[in-house]
């Protein structure tokens, strides 16, 4: 599906909706913004200060939300003061994203509102995202992956339509190793590194990684720090704010991403092209195999962790550790497409104890 066929089938579902969206301001959720705000028949953006944001994060939101036209709240409330937050468990962003959204549903409920939305999409779910769990928990919409938006598509049309939007909206806690307690002095010391190198390189993405107060500095375009002087003065500024020791990632940041299918040709049978990628994250195949009834004829095992579904003459096998191998296509574009429509039946297994 091209985009135009894409916004075609956004602006279907939001059309004449009540709806609530999850709002950072980044790319995501300021395009479902935009076009709730012309469909919708109620649309209203809440972005939550959960006290971990950068500084300009919420700011920023604002004078999106303002520039779309679209209403918008602040909820605030310091996720810093829960301590199944400050332990850091691995699943840090799925209760993050569940306390956010139990925010939002009570707004939801209270003012009558059909669904909140939020701004996930394709290649969301092909990171190891754990918050993903929340959207199916809390039954979270998610028209960009019922559009078939990927990341690259959502840039694409916010640059075609000259809308502005922040280009990192992370929370800051993503910066300290899970397991290592999160704490105000930590995020705020991150916070005042990363505001520090960008007025000083005029660079959009800065992340300052705090492990045990050794901080790690990534940017996408090293060479804007390499400078004796310039290196100095974040050594001593940083050091004064609490680091112990300040590096530099010289292999920077890398947003690129490969094929999302990988070709592997069958030996001796040219008509079986197989194309195959691997997910970060486990699958739970029970509830896999249950979601993908919808696409077409599937036989699963759960002894064995696999699910074969036999989808359009295509032969697609998932396997519970991530991977997923489809045979008998026709092109790169063909597996591409067949993966986009797998990936939202996916189910994956998430370690719940620390909730």
């Amino acid at each position: 599906m091209d985009i135009k066929g894409k916004m075609d089938k956004l602006r279907d579902y939001l059309h004449g909706k009540k709806v609530i969206i999850a709002f950072s301001g980044g790319a995501d959720s300021t395009l479902l913004a935009w076009i709730a705000k012309e469909e919708a028949s109620d649309a209203l953006a809440v972005t939550v200060d959960n006290g971990a944001m950068p500084a300009e994060c919420v700011q920023n939101a604002e004078q999106i939300a303002q520039m779309i036209g679209i209403k918008h709240r602040v909820v605030g409330e310091n996720f810093l003061e829960d301590p199944a937050f400050q332990i850091n468990p691995p699943n840090r962003c799925y209760v993050c994203k569940l306390k956010m959204h139990q925010l939002l549903e009570k707004i939801a409920k209270e003012e009558q509102y059909d669904a909140v939305v939020d701004g996930t999409n394709i290649s969301d779910l092909m990171e190891d995202r754990p918050g993903i769990m929340v959207n199916i928990e809390k039954n979270v919409k998610t028209p960009l992956v019922t559009s078939g938006f990927t990341s690259d598509d959502v840039r694409k049309v916010l640059k075609q339509e000259n809308i502005e939007y922040t280009p990192s909206t992370t929370c800051l806690a993503t910066r300290i190793p899970t397991g290592k307690k999160i704490t105000s002095q930590k995020i705020n010391r991150i916070d005042y590194a990363e505001t520090l190198i960008k007025n000083l390189t005029s660079l959009e993405i800065v992340r300052v990684r705090d492990d045990d107060g050794m901080a790690r500095i990534e940017v996408k375009d090293v060479d804007k720090l390499i400078d004796r002087g310039l290196l100095h003065h974040l050594d001593l500024e940083l050091k004064a704010v609490g680091f112990r020791r300040v590096t530099l990632d010289i292999s920077g940041q890398d947003d690129s991403k490969d094929q999302i299918m990988v070709y592997k040709p069958c030996k001796g049978d040219k008509n079986k092209i197989m194309f195959e990628t691997e997910l970060p994250y486990s699958l739970n195949i029970s509830k896999t195999c249950h979601e993908l009834e919808a696409l077409g004829k599937v036989k699963c095992s759960t002894e064995m962790g696999i699910a074969m579904l036999e989808m359009d003459n295509t032969n697609i096998t998932i396997f519970a550790k991530g991977k997923i191998v489809a045979r008998k296509v026709k092109d790169p574009e063909d597996a591409q497409e067949l993966l986009l429509k797998i990936l939202p039946c996916l189910r994956r297994n998430i370690n719940l104890n620390n909730v």
